[in-house]
């Protein structure tokens, strides 16, 4: 496919990648850093919104929640967008939006004003996936793509592991508001950055005369015809699995700590970091390097992506230790298992719509995948205070999470399949 071809030439001549898109790849991972510093700042600040507002478990469930709902809603329109438009203008607009949705939440006089700025958040921040998936497609050659993945995926580990202990403990020096227009003077900072650097390949501007070379990765396929593939949907439901663990983790592991283990908020603050620190780890060097390294060393590329995807799923399951967990040291080790399975997974899944999207529709695919992600990061959360709320306890909500990560390794291994590439649909003339 020539378009292919003049894609991967310019992402390994001197005069692309080598220069720049190792650069791309530590922008695009300090952008996720920024927004989940945004994200992870609802999760310390719990017993504050309850001493602010008097609202209840449930209350705070949907609160975390309500990010995800517009963040969710958004995720096909962004899609399309970054397939019409490209990364830069998308990624321009969107990081303004999530900086201001921030100022929103440290001024809001009550909990309608604080969803409101959610709300806000979620639709500033909902192209950030996808634009990196699709960044990375622009960028790197396939070999590279889990390591620079890794960068971006990384930085949302990386960022609970520092933020929540940070965070937390700004909070309670400075309190809740302030700690929430310091997170939005870091995002704006971060817009001027993206916008001063970040810009789409030169192949991506290619003039008429090269047209003919570029016809067929400019085609896109309907979101029709993804969403009636198998692969796309098993990857989204496997990918959803994922997800949900995730925004359990990083809406309650401080809560579920300090309530199960008795132990005060500021040191649940910093044993919060000590999973997030491990999952770090395990997206950089085993689902990003490891994952390229065996690859070009010779291994098949579809048994090394399909082997790390679908164990490192399964290691999910470590979440069920947590649920039976009496002491500090037996909680931390099992939801370390648990998020660093997982962690090491998530960058062969984020550089899936790369690697199975037809013509250029890899937005579309990162959307689809990243729809399912926040369904899963809507009802995690409520479902949570709703069963803690309810039984008093984290087992049940636990329990609920490994029934969802068996599905997705289900979907993983029946639907996904091999990871190739999509058939793409006939295109009329």
């Amino acid at each position: 496919m020539p378009a292919e071809n003049a894609e991967r030439q310019f992402a390994e001549s001197p005069r692309g990648g080598d220069r720049r898109r190792w650069t791309i790849a530590v922008l695009l991972g300090l952008g996720v850093l920024v927004n989940y510093f945004d994200r992870v700042n609802l999760s310390v600040s719990h017993d504050a919104l309850f001493a602010a507002f008097g609202i209840s478990d449930f209350t705070f469930g949907l609160l975390s929640s309500a990010y995800n709902w517009t963040y969710a809603a958004c995720q096909l329109p962004s899609g399309v967008l970054l397939d019409r438009f490209g990364v830069r203008r998308v990624g321009c607009v969107s990081t303004f939006l999530w900086s201001v949705a921030s100022f929103g939440a440290a001024i809001t006089p009550g909990i309608g004003g604080f969803f409101a700025a959610r709300f806000m958040l979620g639709v500033g921040e909902a192209p950030s996936f996808p634009a990196s998936a699709k960044a990375v497609g622009y960028w790197f050659p396939p070999r590279e793509r889990s390591l620079a993945t890794s960068f971006f995926d990384g930085s949302a580990k990386f960022a609970s592991a520092i933020g929540v202990p940070l965070i937390g403990l700004l909070l309670l020096r400075i309190g809740w508001r302030l700690s929430f227009a310091a997170t939005g003077v870091v995002s704006l900072l971060y817009f001027l950055l993206f916008w001063g650097i970040y810009y789409d390949p030169p192949w991506k501007h290619a003039k008429k005369a090269d047209a003919d070379r570029v016809q067929h990765s400019e085609r896109r396929a309907s979101l029709g015809y993804l969403l009636r593939r198998r692969k796309v949907i098993g990857l989204a439901v496997g990918f959803g699995s994922y997800n949900y663990v995730f925004y359990l983790l990083l809406t309650w592991l401080p809560v579920y700590l300090s309530k199960t283990l008795h132990i005060d908020l500021a040191h649940s603050f910093l044993y919060t970091g000590i999973p997030w620190l491990f999952a770090t780890a395990a997206d950089l060097f085993i689902g990003g390097w490891m994952v390229d390294a065996l690859i070009r060393r010779g291994w098949s590329a579809n048994a090394v992506r399909r082997t790390v995807l679908i164990s490192g799923t399964a290691l999910g399951l470590g979440i069920l230790g947590a649920a039976g967990a009496h002491t500090i040291t037996q909680a931390v080790f099992w939801i370390s298992v648990s998020i660093g399975g997982l962690s090491a997974a998530a960058p062969v899944g984020w550089s899936a719509p790369s690697l199975i999207a037809p013509g250029d529709s890899v937005g579309s695919v990162g959307a689809i995948m990243n729809t399912s992600n926040q369904i899963s990061g809507i009802v995690a959360p409520a479902v949570t205070g709703y069963l803690v709320g309810v039984r008093h306890s984290f087992r049940a909500a636990f329990f609920v999470a490994a029934a969802y990560l068996l599905v997705g390794i289900a979907s993983y291994i029946f639907l996904l399949g091999e990871i190739r590439p999509i058939a793409e649909p006939e295109y009329s003339a």
